[in-house]
């Protein structure tokens, strides 16, 4: 059975962004801080491919590749033009209540869908088969849980503090209990699992 499960990097202070997050500055100042874990560049002595670390923090990665539907954020899609229409090769999601922009012809695996958050979860786990869908975009998270859609949280949290820009958990409606599953502490960053509690 598919799992939605939000995949975010976040500062200690809880910025999932840094200042200046616009179209021109995707992320905002610095937001690759928030990433360096992830080892982006080409594939070191290891012989690990580009954007896998080595240790236990791979695990997060191959479970990234492995997802089998994207559901994704407005801003966050448009900010990087829909990741050019594959994001994993597999479908994406946008909820919106506006009808997507024009260069969304150009890639047929992303739909957008006006019938709200449910209902575009409903697609992208039906599209998802018996894989996961990975959720991206702090409104988007928020969305999803005020509406009880999204199952667990996957939180990279960076051993920075960033002070200001956009945090994730902003605008909650009210107070969400989780359980923690799993723990991979590394260097870099400790990669919290959470099971949203209902």
């Amino acid at each position: 059975m598919s799992v939605s499960v939000l995949y975010m990097s976040m500062s200690l202070d809880g910025y999932i962004a840094g200042p200046n997050d616009d179209p021109s500055n995707p992320g905002g100042d610095d937001f690759m801080r928030l990433h360096d874990w992830f080892e982006f560049g080409p594939a070191g002595e290891s012989g690990l491919p580009p954007g896998r670390p080595s240790g236990p923090a791979g695990q997060l990665v191959d479970e990234i590749q492995a997802t089998g539907a994207v559901l994704a954020g407005r801003r966050t899609v448009e900010q990087v033009d829909h990741w050019g229409g594959d994001h994993h090769g597999v479908p994406i999601f946008v909820p919106s209540h506006r009808p997507p922009g024009p260069s969304v012809a150009n890639y047929p695996r992303v739909t957008y869908v006006s019938g709200g958050i449910a209902s575009a979860m409903a697609q992208a786990k039906a599209a998802a088969g018996d894989r996961n869908v990975l959720v991206h975009g702090a409104y988007t998270a928020q969305g999803a849980l005020e509406a009880g859609v999204l199952d667990e949280l996957q939180i990279s949290q960076v051993p920075v503090l960033f002070g200001r820009g956009r945090q994730l958990f902003d605008m909650l409606p009210a107070r969400i209990e989780l359980e923690i599953v799993r723990v991979i502490d590394t260097p870099q960053a400790t990669h919290i699992r959470y099971r949203v509690c209902r």
